[in-house]
């Protein structure tokens, strides 16, 4: 992988890595956390190749972007609508070795990209994706349970002190090669975020079919690669939770008819019969034995979400409006 020196001090040496970094946003009520994310870009130790910014079907924000945001790339999103034809009209873009993604309302840690490219450096590695670290905008409701931060699009799983092997990588925060797409296609345009619409999973999709494709390959959880992802209030809610929850399973229904169950489903194994029980055990003993009453309503949301969950992917796999299976590769 290319390294270029690009400016020295006495103290350090700043480096440029062969990296393309796409954020991609699609409203203006982000501007602040758009302008937030560019920078904590341009504030990476090691500096990116080139930070490519794609809108989504706003001309507006595309102008505003073009008029006060400098030393960015900004691309108008030449795919379908949503945050998968986006990344892939940044990705076509993109002249970096290594493609990076960020959410266009998050912040990264100035070693974020550092540490995600480093785990490429063996060949064997096919991307490396970070902890994404919730930024609650108000108070953290006690009954949201940590094992269903995935519904914020936050990790839920618990850190480790080396990075670890996983199935897939979250779209917001990870750094993939080049040659996955150039291989396999892009993210598919049926899946993933259309605006406020909260069907996901492209990521997961692209992961799988990227192992598929290089079965002796590897994706990391580097988990000492963080950002701070945005929560804003409206998704501190019961209401929220449970649609997130049943958007999730309508999406794994759509993922398994491209992959097949096998692979969709073999880390939610896992999940559900290990990290949920634990987590409704651990709360109902918070209630019994600490007298904390939010205990048992953690317990509950969790019984919740996972009936939820299996709701929605039920109704994914019946119904037949569920993604179109194509047979190219990518949409």
């Amino acid at each position: 992988m290319a390294i270029h020196i690009i400016a020295q001090t006495e103290k350090t040496i700043q480096t440029r890595i062969d990296v393309s970094v796409i954020i991609c946003s699609y409203t203006e009520e982000r501007w602040h956390n758009l302008l937030l994310a560019v920078e904590s870009v341009r504030k990476q130790g090691a500096a990116p190749r080139e930070i490519i910014v794609v809108i989504d079907y706003n001309p507006t924000l595309l102008e505003r972007v073009r008029l006060h945001i400098a030393d960015v790339i900004a691309l108008e999103n030449t795919g379908p609508q949503g945050v998968s034809g986006a990344r892939s009209t940044g990705v076509i873009q993109a002249k970096g070795e290594l493609i990076a993604c960020l959410d266009d309302d998050a912040i990264a840690a100035p070693d974020w990209l550092e540490k995600l490219s480093d785990c490429c450096l063996d060949p064997m590695v096919l991307g490396a994706g970070g902890t994404v670290n919730p930024q609650w905008e108000g108070t953290q409701p006690r009954w949201f349970p940590t094992e269903f931060y995935w519904v914020l699009g936050c990790s839920y799983q618990p850190p480790t002190p080396q990075p670890v092997e996983v199935r897939n990588l979250w779209a917001g925060c990870m750094c993939v090669r080049r040659e996955i797409f150039e291989a396999i296609g892009a993210f598919r345009s049926d899946i993933g975020h259309v605006g406020k619409q909260t069907l996901g999973g492209e990521e997961t999709e692209l992961c799988i079919r990227a192992k598929q494709h290089w079965p002796h390959k590897k994706f990391l959880y580097e988990a000492q690669a963080s950002i701070q992802h945005a929560i804003p209030a409206r998704r501190a809610t019961l209401r929220y939770f449970l649609t997130r929850c049943y958007a999730e399973g309508f999406s794994k229904a759509i993922i398994t008819r491209y992959v097949g169950i096998k692979d969709s489903l073999s880390t939610e194994r896992a999940y559900t019969l290990h990290m949920l029980p634990l987590g409704v055990v651990r709360g109902l003993g918070d209630c019994l034995f600490r007298f904390d009453i939010t205990g048992l309503q953690r317990a509950a949301a969790i019984i919740a979400g996972l009936v939820t969950t299996t709701a929605g992917y039920v109704m994914g796999t019946f119904s037949p409006s569920a993604g179109t299976i194509s047979t190219n590769k990518g949409a």
